[in-house]
């Protein structure tokens, strides 16, 4: 079943980005979201002093299937418990506010990625991963430990998987990679240069590319084949660490194995149960 919520919050992210006139209807729903589900893209066009075409147009650059399924997300986002928190912590703070601040963005992060997610590139994603012959993940820094989280997952059900994090050691695999390969690029930005460039040799080389960005358009994004979203939460001063970034991209990799494991179930259970097995060997006495 699609979700229906995120709406606001693909509004609010995306505005920017948008051509005048599709900014112009984003800032009218925005202003006024109780009321413009209930009018149609005529109306909405007439009101914002634009018309029902653009109206079309902004629910085709958000990604979304129409109108009509912004106007459920947006009742989604109305009738549920929104929540706006993304505080910073303070100097000398108590251990205890801090651990509920923490604790409360992990939640926001996660949240806003299961809600803009796309169900569809989920889908497709899962397919070709699923049919892969190798499955090459790559990012840098903080993305680079989710690739290499991705890879022990994948590992762990017998699909064959690297995370180099050193850019050449990944562009000579790359370069190598066949059409049954799949290459995933993970950043939060979309605009690591390192990343952009490995995606560009993969799609130079007809290899398969997948997306792990913030939610928005972006570069990695535009390189890909298939386009996994991640909540775009801004991180605060002292979570430039990239700690809900990492985390919105750890919550993706999750979903992704899960749903592949799900489809090949008896082999991926017959998998970990062997390599479960092989660890524990590893720590019994002589």
């Amino acid at each position: 079943m699609a979700k229906a919520n995120g709406g606001l919050m693909i509004l609010k992210e995306m505005k920017d980005q948008l051509p005048p006139s599709e900014r112009k209807i984003a800032e009218y729903i925005l202003s006024d979201p109780e009321k413009a589900i209930q009018m149609t893209a005529v109306g909405i066009g007439e009101a914002s002093h634009t018309s029902g075409a653009a109206v079309i147009r902004l629910c085709k650059s958000l990604s979304l299937g129409g109108l009509q399924e912004l106007k459920l997300r947006i009742a989604g986002d109305l009738n549920g418990e929104v929540t706006e928190f993304n505080r910073d912590i303070e100097k000398n703070e108590d251990f205890d506010s801090i651990i509920h601040k923490i604790t409360q963005l992990s939640m926001n992060t996660l949240r806003e990625t299961e809600q803009i997610l796309n169900l569809s590139e989920l889908e497709k994603a899962v397919e070709r991963i699923l049919n892969a012959k190798s499955i090459h993940f790559f990012g840098v820094g903080a993305s680079g430990i989710a690739a290499v989280d991705a890879q022990q997952k994948f590992t762990r059900i017998n699909k064959h998987s690297t995370a180099y994090s050193d850019v050449h050691m990944a562009t000579t695999l790359v370069a190598n990679a066949g059409k049954d390969d799949v290459v995933v690029g993970i950043s939060f930005s979309g605009e690591t240069f390192e990343v952009k460039k490995i995606m560009e040799l993969a799609n130079a080389n007809d290899v398969s590319t997948i997306s792990i960005t913030s939610f928005g358009k972006s570069s990695v994004a535009n390189l890909a084949d298939i386009n996994l979203h991640t909540s775009p939460a801004k991180e605060a001063t002292f979570r430039s660490g990239a700690t809900s970034s990492r985390m919105a991209q750890l919550h993706v990799i999750d979903i992704l194995f899960m749903c592949i494991a799900s489809k090949m179930y008896d082999q991926a259970v017959d998998y970990l149960d062997s390599t479960r097995g092989a660890i524990a060997s590893l720590h019994k006495s002589k």
